[in-house]
């Protein structure tokens, strides 16, 4: 869901010459889900090869990435698991949402309302298994890392990055600090816009990189502050906070009450609001499953395999295809000097 932290943590933008031969791990539903709601045409219809399977998350990964490959990045992508059961209401909560959505675009649809159907559409966006497979399958066929979490995607891309596997975390929200990611990456995107939440404009965009370290520091807090932080604003497990509670209120509640966490709900009322205990949510983020069954090798990409994918299978221009992995093959001689053979 993506945590209110904007206004709490301290960011910097980051050239993408400081990520040059880094190992960034990807939170990778977070970036398909991307694809799938801002690749679409006008009406909002994503885009579908001739026997009606969608490829938006194919275009976009297939783009994204072998774009960031060309300024050497070596990008790992972890996917999720499944989902905690503490999870379940905001499951039921967006799938509700879904539905309402598809109900709205099939009224704009009939009124002819071009930019609402596009709106609502979006909002429809649905990640299937098949869609999963398809992209592990596509960033294995281009050489790279595919790591699945026993559970959520987040707390494995923050456990890779505490043992030092990675330089980098990967993704839009905030969430990933609570699992510890030491840095965090956002807007990782080569185009330089990202589309506005719930409009159909877009707004320029920079990489930039939140320190773990630098972001506790300056709000005087530590890691396990930061959880409860979060728990009163609201996050996947308890979405609505505490009623009243932004990021401001809250920080100023943690910091006033220090590692005093029963005091801290007790004073919040937490129990008027949930059922579950505080401290069933507070240990899913502290105990939440990761693995250390994964592999970081970087292989050559396999040229034929991903035009007989991507082009002879679901219908993309061969000539786009083709001309995209040449502008790739062209970065490579800087790499050699390295020992091309560690990228790949």
């Amino acid at each position: 869901m993506g945590l209110k932290f904007k206004d709490i943590v301290q960011v910097e933008e980051i050239k993408f010459s400081e990520l040059n031969n880094k190992i960034l791990v990807v939170d990778t539903f977070n970036m398909l889900y991307q694809f799938l709601s801002s690749i679409r045409s006008a009406d909002g219809t994503p885009l579908k090869d001739s026997k009606g399977n969608v490829t938006s998350h194919l275009a976009g990964l297939f783009s994204r990435v072998s774009n960031l490959m060309q300024k050497n990045l070596k990008l790992a992508f972890v996917f999720d698991g499944k989902p905690p059961q503490l999870k379940h209401e905001e499951r039921q909560r967006r799938r509700q949402i879904k539905e309402e959505a598809k109900k709205a675009y099939e009224i704009a649809k009939e009124r002819e309302d071009i930019g609402g159907m596009k709106k609502y559409a979006m909002r429809t966006t649905t990640l299937t298994k098949e869609m999963v497979d398809e992209a592990k399958y596509l960033l294995d066929l281009m050489g790279l890392p595919v790591i699945q979490a026993p559970s959520e995607g987040e707390a494995q891309v923050a456990f890779m990055a505490k043992k030092g596997d990675a330089d980098y975390g990967v993704s839009q929200d905030y969430d990933s600090l609570l699992y510890g990611t030491p840095n965090l990456v956002r807007n990782l995107s080569i185009s330089g816009k990202k589309k506005r939440t719930s409009k159909l404009s877009f707004e320029t965009i920079k990489p930039e990189v939140i320190n773990l370290t630098k972001t506790l520091n300056s709000l005087g807090l530590d890691n396990d502050q930061l959880i409860v932080l979060a728990m009163l604003v609201g996050t996947d497990y308890n979405r609505a906070g505490i009623k009243g509670i932004g990021p401001k209120k809250a920080l100023k509640l943690v910091k006033e009450y220090g590692k005093d966490f029963d005091a801290l709900f007790k004073e919040v009322k937490w129990e008027e609001t949930y059922e579950l205990g505080w401290n069933e949510i507070y240990y899913l983020f502290k105990n939440m499953p990761t693995s250390d069954d994964y592999d970081l090798s970087f292989r050559r990409y396999d040229k034929d395999k991903i035009l007989e994918f991507l082009c002879d299978k679901h219908d993309f221009s061969r000539q786009r295809i083709e001309s995209t992995l040449q502008k790739l093959d062209k970065s490579l001689p800087s790499q050699q000097q390295k020992g091309l053979g560690e990228f790949f």
